[in-house]
């Protein structure tokens, strides 16, 4: 939740203002599409603008480059000419140009952390930023010698961490028996949860990260013998201990755990890692409604990974040779116990919930994968904290079509989690009555849980619907956000278009309600 003035919401630079800002599009000229981008960038076209090959970079001469007709940007060290981008890019050439001629991670990462752009700008590539002789690298964390790699993780810690968080840094030690290999991560923290831990191995390397207290601690080894694919992850959570059980091909003694690989060790805030993807296979896809599709893939048998409550995962697929990175959030089987499949409800199966666009690019590729068939799926990201949740007597949840995707696991939760929840309730707003998702559940749900009530509201509804009409609105919105008590602590959470959410938001402000009892899904 937000601690800003009511005047200010959402807050300049914060992650629900970026969410919402980070999706406005501008009109684009004919012929200057995604698809027409992807065309451009394979004609053979030199659009990088260089005679010769990659050059490195300096400061001054990256300055330089900052026009609309010239335009350089640098992120995470390389430099791209932008320029011939610039009609193709959905968020207009003002976008683009906030980072002309200078180091654009940050505004990136604040708008746009899911796009792939090392794939959609690969032939607009000129070089690397050059490293200024008297400027020393800072590490983004502290390196140790091999020596004391192979034994185990204990390290000093780093230099550029605040006060507060050098006490946290964690620590890593491992342990063999004949036929298992154990990695232990002490967080030095209490109350980490299976939620926290991310652990994948993959082709004989080990990839564990922990989030802790807003950092993210990895360790990433490429093992000295051969392991069985799959891996066991036990988390103590009242001593803050969590282990990686790997079994032994062969009953070897190891020497050593392995040869550390990039930002083994690490302990940095989780924005500054990029995206890591697993490849995961399509089990099922059934129809939810005309033109929403429900997928459940299945993660590797060498990956522990479970999505928090209001959290979202990017799909990856290469569409003619480059790779789109779209940001779904996961829902569940089902809302109602009945409809379940008991195969598919462990922690193993990720379902998706989406929307196919037939004139759009990626969706059209998802709805054609078939069962069997791999598609890559991201570590989470998000930043509802599921203690919102925990702490609420009133939840109200305002939905547009697909944003009905983040409400799906927060109402099973709150429903089967709180203690002191009174109300949770739904006004889910789609054209028509074909266009409401998993209607019949909820209607259900509404039934068998006196808590929980929904209301469908449509905008092009026909003659014989008796329900809400119209879209969202003030006089709708006042008469659904009703306190159970004067008193009683409450959520509002909203997800759906650009526009839904702008303009439900001005509503509830409009309403006198606190930034700490709204919360917008970026995704």
């Amino acid at each position: 939740m937000l601690n800003v003035p009511a005047q200010s919401f959402p807050a300049p630079g914060s992650q629900q203002r970026v969410a919402v800002a980070g999706r406005s599009k501008v009109p684009l000229k004919p012929g200057r599409s995604l698809m027409d981008w992807i065309r451009l960038t394979k004609s053979g076209k030199n659009l990088a603008g260089l005679k010769g090959g990659l050059i490195e970079v300096t400061e001054e001469v990256l300055g330089k480059h900052n026009k609309k007709d010239d335009c350089w940007i640098c992120i995470r060290g390389l430099v791209y000419n932008v320029t011939p981008y610039m009609e193709y890019h959905p968020g207009g050439e003002d976008e683009l140009m906030k980072a002309a001629g200078a180091d654009g991670t940050d505004l990136f990462d604040q708008v746009h952390r899911w796009v792939n752009y090392e794939s959609m700008l690969k032939e607009c590539l000129v070089g690397r930023m050059a490293l200024k002789p008297t400027a020393a690298v800072k590490e983004p964390c502290h390196t140790v010698s091999e020596e004391k790699e192979v034994l185990n993780g204990m390290f000093s810690k780093p230099k550029d961490l605040d006060n507060s968080s050098k006490e946290l840094v964690p620590s890593y030690d491992w342990f063999q028996t004949d036929g298992t290999v154990t990695v232990v991560i002490y967080t030095k923290q209490k109350d980490i949860n299976s939620e926290m831990v991310i652990a994948d191995l993959q082709e004989g390397r080990l990839r564990g990260e922990i989030l802790v207290n807003d950092y993210s601690y990895l360790l990433h080894f490429e093992l000295s013998y051969a392991v069985q694919e799959d891996i066991a992850v036990q988390v103590s959570e009242k001593v803050g201990k969590v282990e990686f059980i790997l079994k032994k091909k062969e009953t070897l003694p190891w020497k050593k755990l392995g040869q550390p690989l990039q930002s083994h060790n690490s302990f940095v805030k989780p924005a500054d890692r990029g995206l890591f993807f697993r490849k995961c296979k399509l089990i099922s896809k059934s129809s939810v409604s005309h033109d929403t599709r429900l997928l459940c893939v299945m993660l590797p048998p060498g990956t522990h990974l479970q999505v928090p409550v209001g959290c979202h995962l990017y799909l990856k697929r290469t569409v003619t040779g480059t790779e789109i990175v779209k940001p779904y959030t996961p829902v569940m089987s089902s809302l109602v116990t009945e409809f379940k499949d008991p195969s598919h409800n462990d922690k193993t199966h990720i379902y998706f919930m989406i929307k196919i666009y037939p004139s759009g690019l990626f969706t059209p590729v998802l709805d054609c994968i078939c069962v069997g068939e791999y598609i890559s799926v991201s570590n989470p990201e998000g930043n509802f904290i599921k203690t919102q949740a925990e702490e609420v007597e009133d939840l109200f949840l305002l939905a547009a079509g697909t944003g009905f995707t983040p409400m799906v696991k927060l109402l099973n939760y709150v429903l089967t989690s709180s203690s002191i929840l009174r109300t949770a309730k739904l006004m889910f707003f789609n054209k028509t009555e074909d266009d409401i998702l998993w209607r019949s559940q909820l209607e259900e749900l509404a039934t068998n849980d006196s808590r929980f009530d929904v209301q469908f509201v449509l905008s092009e509804p026909n003659k014989a619907w008796t329900g809400k009409q119209g879209k969202i609105s003030f006089p709708l919105v006042s008469q659904f956000v009703k306190r159970s008590k004067d008193d009683s602590k409450m959520l509002i959470c909203i997800c759906g278009p650009l526009p839904f959410m702008e303009q439900g938001i001005q509503i509830l402000q409009d309403l006198g309600t606190s930034c700490e009892e709204i919360h917008c899904f970026r995704a």
